[in-house]
């Protein structure tokens, strides 16, 4: 008996004829055959989800793959997820998704490399608050904050690094104010007055116990990274934690505070217990100290030795956070401020910090200044604009330090100078210009100096250095060869840190962590201690995978994890003691390791008061599986817990959206995925039950497949890799671009995450992909 074949197998032959791999064009009732074959497959099986995302193939003319690409690609990304056809379809076997995805993503990977679009990114892009501090720690070598200096970025698909095209009058003008600050702290030159800052600790952390970084002994406090500009007296003034009342917290008997320079007690001070509300006001008026300190960065800590203390014999675990007057009460004196004016005595005689980093040439007499100050402004410059520069480039710096310098120092000169280069379209924007006589529309390789300052910001977020720069001005870079080397030294440079604290804690919403606050009358041991422990936890897994270059999966996988004993004790891990992190390696019942299952992740993604599937599940599909769902529909209410019973679990109270039609389809597709996580609370501890009842942590996926609790999820991410893999590609190449990856950019990122897939699917062998892809190195002209 003959035997029909597979509609995937047809599917397959058809897709090859329309693609044109072979020579016979398909008839018109061959045309027409393959119109009523999708019509009876593809446009039953894609569901109202599909409708939502802009999947339309009732729209779409069947001719050939070649007029359609951005229709196709997204039946690529759907088939890839195995979305299409819907779970409660008849589907087909893996080989028949394989083969079928292979035969329409051939043509258009073939396409896509006879025909290159690598897109555009902007001409003008500026230089964001992370990049523009970064740059001026490379260029100077001065560390400084930038988040006094300029306004937050606005974050667009994920990133802070794409709506950077604009610069408002008033944005301007925070620069200007920040290139004379920065200039005069370069070089050295004090101000009319002392200068000074105040630095104020965050009024949830508890300051009971060893801060990382100060001596061992001590108990709370802070740690500051000071850079003083100048051999001099500065005055360190210190104000305690006051309630509401303005009564000291937790000055009950004696306590000693003690300052720190390098770890050197500079000062010490007796702390009385009030007696009256007088006495609260003066507290702390004596706790000032005037230091003698050496120009450079320092380390400036204040802090309390650490008076012995038992463990209370209570029935359960004491709590950890001490910072709540009502709740939780400080047991001990803790840092409100801590204010660094000075220098108070200096002369320009003294010793200064900046010129002995960047000064590399200092005048023998005034008839020198002149080619000493052409010599260290060429060098400021080249490093500055990131490329050759010319004459013209030094013309109006050379302008002001002869302005500057008529009456005045050669340092006063360069101070002006230095301002006019850091306010310079030419540093603050990463200009990529057309070459000349291109025509609109047409693909050019961008030059060897503008590939370097795409690989510096992506791997470093800063400027390039000098090998780098050099490469480039020689032509050198481009060769694949002298690429994957520069690729490698970046990414064991310490600078490479910026993709644990710039990318990831954007990918992964660490940013967010700041403003999350759960309730504390339900989760009253929360406190920013907690709150940055999470964060260190997540990006010691982060760096962990660049800096021993480990497959991208070990994210995922539960191995090791990085606690302290903060950490430890919220997990319910015990013998971890002290504020190091160290690793420890995962025991059966930890329930911990990977990122599914760390508390920042899993804080970030739930409500102040409960969990949330949905955030959860949506933030499983949007960063992991790379398939987020479609926008809500409009006019949508709210889950609102107060008209629902009380006592219903949160899946019970989700299927009041399920019920709706409108929100059905998106939240099919997000609610199973989060549900897989309800065993963690909205803090990310472990819980077996909710309000008495147990867990239900059964859940899928939206290709159908189902499991329960973290590790059937887990499991099934594992399973089919390239998924995730693909996610993470595509958010690091939307982090190296500047730009949203969209339908152009998939031939892309399947050629990078097949050609990873030997390593298997090692850190840097997605990251000299994406160096060596079309996207990263060419540029479509206007």
């Amino acid at each position: 008996m003959h035997r029909r074949p597979s509609v995937f197998v047809v599917l397959i032959a058809l897709v090859v004829i329309l693609s044109g791999s072979v020579r016979a064009q398909p008839t018109n009732a061959e045309r027409q055959a393959v119109d009523r074959f999708l019509g009876r497959y593809c446009l039953t099986c894609h569901n109202d989800t599909d409708q939502a995302a802009g999947l339309d193939l009732e729209s779409v003319e069947i001719k050939t793959l070649d007029r359609h690409p951005k229709t196709w690609e997204k039946v690529v990304r759907k088939l890839a997820a195995r979305q299409m056809p819907p779970p409660n379809r008849k589907r087909p076997g893996e080989s028949e998704f394989g083969a079928v995805l292979a035969a329409i993503a051939d043509p258009l990977d073939r396409r896509a490399a006879e025909h290159p679009d690598p897109g555009r990114t902007e001409t003008f892009r500026r230089l964001n608050r992370t990049e523009y501090q970064n740059a001026i720690r490379d260029l100077l070598g001065l560390d400084v904050d930038a988040s006094t200096l300029l306004p937050a970025d606005e974050s667009s698909h994920g990133f802070d690094n794409i709506t950077v095209g604009d610069l408002s009058p008033t944005l301007l003008d925070r620069y200007l104010t920040a290139a004379r600050k920065i200039s005069r702290l370069a070089l050295g030159n004090p101000g009319r007055s002392p200068g000074g800052e105040t630095f104020r600790v965050r009024p949830d952390i508890t300051q009971e116990e060893h801060v990382e970084g100060l001596p061992i002994g001590t108990r709370g406090g802070t740690l500051i990274n000071y850079t003083f500009p100048q051999d001099g007296d500065y005055e360190v003034v210190v104000r305690l934690t006051r309630d509401r009342n303005e009564h000291v917290e937790g000055l009950r008997e004696t306590h000693e505070l003690e300052i720190l320079v390098d770890r050197e007690r500079r000062a010490i001070f007796l702390l009385q217990p009030p007696r009256n509300d007088g006495e609260h006001q003066t507290a702390d008026l004596h706790l000032k100290t005037r230091l003698s300190v050496s120009a450079g960065p320092h380390r400036v800590g204040v802090t309390f030795p650490k008076k012995p203390s038992s463990l209370p014999e209570t029935a359960r675990q004491p709590y950890q956070a001490h910072y709540n007057t009502h709740r939780h009460p400080r047991i001990s004196p803790a840092i409100y401020e801590v204010s660094i004016t000075g220098p108070l005595d200096s002369t320009r005689l003294s010793g200064t910090f900046g010129p002995l980093r960047f000064l590399v040439r200092q005048p023998i007499d005034p008839t020198h200044e002149d080619a000493c100050a052409r010599e260290i402004l060429s060098r400021l410059i080249r490093k500055s604009y990131r490329r050759p520069i010319t004459e013209e480039d030094l013309q109006k710096p050379m302008e002001l330090f002869h302005q500057a310098r008529a009456g005045h120092s050669f340092e006063d000169g360069l101070e002006m100078a230095l301002a006019a280069v850091l306010v310079n379209p030419q540093f603050l924007f990463r200009i990529e210009l057309d070459p000349p006589g291109s025509a609109p529309g047409s693909v050019y390789r961008v030059s060897d100096v503008a590939l370097a300052s795409r690989l510096s910001f992506f791997l470093w977020s800063s400027i390039p250095d000098d090998e780098l720069l050099a490469l480039a001005e020689r032509g050198e870079l481009s060769r694949p060869e002298v690429l994957a080397r520069q690729v490698r030294r970046m990414l064991a440079d310490p600078r490479s840190r910026s993709l644990v604290t710039n990318f990831a804690d954007q990918w992964l919403h660490l940013r967010n962590l700041d403003a999350i606050t759960p309730d504390l009358r339900l989760f009253p041991d929360f406190d920013d201690n907690l709150r940055q422990a999470f964060r260190r936890e997540t990006e010691s897994l982060f760096e962990d995978v660049i800096l021993h270059d480990r497959s991208v999966l070990d994210l995922l996988k539960p191995g090791r994890m990085e606690l302290n004993e903060r950490l430890a004790k919220h997990y319910g891990i015990a013998h971890i003691y002290g504020s190091r992190f160290r690793s420890v390696p995962v025991a059966p019942g930890d329930r911990r390791g990977g990122l599914l299952r760390e508390g920042s992740i899993l804080t970030v993604t739930s409500y102040a008061t409960r969990t949330s599937p949905v955030i959860r599940g949506k933030w499983v599909l949007e960063n992991i599986l790379g398939t987020p769902p479609p926008p809500p529909p409009a006019n949508v209410p709210a889950l609102k817990d107060n008209t629902i019973a009380s006592h219903l679990s949160v899946r019970e109270r989700l299927a009041e959206h399920r019920r709706n039609i409108a929100c059905a389809g998106c939240h099919r597709l997000m609610d199973p995925v989060g549900f897989a996580l309800e065993n963690f609370d909205a803090v990310g501890r472990w819980r077996d039950d909710e309000e008495g009842r147990p867990v239900d942590a059964s859940g899928g996926l939206p290709d159908g497949r189902s499991f329960d609790g973290v590790d059937g999820l887990e499991k099934a991410l594992l399973d089919r890799p390239e998924l995730f893999v693909t996610a993470m590609t595509e958010k690091l190449l939307t982090f190296a671009l500047g730009r949203v990856v969209g339908d152009r950019d998939a031939p892309a990122v399947r050629k990078i995450v097949h050609e990873s897939r030997r390593g298997p699917y090692r850190f840097s062998s997605l990251i000299l992909g994406i160096a060596s892809s079309t996207p990263f190195q060419m540029r479509r002209s206007e």
